[in-house]
């Protein structure tokens, strides 16, 4: 069997990998071998978006990249959103606007939009829509979820204004 010894840099951290086999999907080693299981695995075809993380700051289904070619790499996941002493602004308005359901998509859908609000802090329902339309969700009906993305893109605006006021 071959086995590979290689460095993930996985939200701002070097984790090494040890004894990995070329063929191991990114998710794969986030969960199982880095334990990082905020990414969940259910299709394994990109399909449900509940392994979305980012690399290199694009979106992608963890299921579909071979970790071995994350190597060199920014790779953030749901773990890196938030500090061990806050979640982050977006897990905070899913809270608010009551967007968490069974939780099992949650993780993807807010790495997408997070990253949506780093590049568009004002997008209107639609674009909303298109940017999570690779995450599905069997519980909320998406209404809370815009919602959730309304209340930080509030936040954040409050925010950025509060900061360039001082």
């Amino acid at each position: 069997m071959i086995s590979e010894t290689y460095s993930l840099l996985v939200n701002g951290n070097s984790y090494q990998v040890v004894d990995g086999h070329p063929s191991e999907s990114l998710l794969w080693v986030l969960r199982e071998r880095l334990e990082l299981s905020g990414s969940k695995n259910a299709c394994e075809e990109g399909e449900c978006g509940s392994c979305t993380v980012l690399v290199d700051g694009e979106i992608v289904c963890s299921c579909l990249v071979l970790a071995a070619s994350a190597v060199g790499r920014e790779i953030t996941t749901i773990e890196g959103l938030g500090s061990e002493d806050e979640i982050s602004d977006v897990q905070k308005a899913f809270v608010d606007a009551g967007a968490v359901q069974c939780g099992f998509c949650t993780p993807g859908l807010l790495v997408a939009i997070d990253q949506l609000l780093n590049t568009d802090p004002d997008p209107d329902d639609l674009t909303v829509r298109e940017a999570i339309s690779g995450n599905l969700c069997r519980c909320t009906g998406y209404g809370r979820i815009l919602e959730a993305v309304r209340i930080a893109s509030k936040n954040r605006k409050a925010q950025n204004q509060e900061e360039q006021g001082k």
